[in-house]
């Protein structure tokens, strides 16, 4: 399994050489490229699970593919419901991320001597 982003098909966009499919994604609904799937694997139908990553389904799974992919994302810190209280500049990444580097070795790159 990889790590994307998982979205429930709720149908088949018509035309673009039946290459894009309307997936729910948390909620919102995305236009999703199905071409990196493979050919025995692009016939979707409403409710089938993928996991995208770019704009593209790169894996087909199951309902609980979908949950442990979730849960990977938010073991990185990426929260499933953004809220006041679970609010993503919360999390461990998003505050390492936001830290300006104060040691002079850490800006050039160098490893700091112990």
């Amino acid at each position: 399994m990889c790590l994307g982003i998982p979205g429930q098909v709720v149908h088949m966009v018509d035309g673009y050489g039946d290459q894009l499919a309307l997936v729910d994604v948390a909620g919102a609904e995305r236009k999703v490229n199905i071409g990196m799937l493979a050919l025995d694997e692009q016939h979707l139908s409403p409710g089938d699970w993928v996991l995208i990553h770019m704009g593209f389904a790169v894996e087909r799974t199951d309902a609980a593919g979908a949950e442990e992919a979730m849960a990977g994302l938010e073991m990185m810190g990426r929260p499933r419901d953004p809220s006041p209280d679970n609010a993503a500049s919360d999390s461990p990444v998003a505050a390492a991320m936001s830290q300006p580097a104060t040691d002079p070795a850490h800006r050039s790159g160098e490893m700091p001597h112990a």
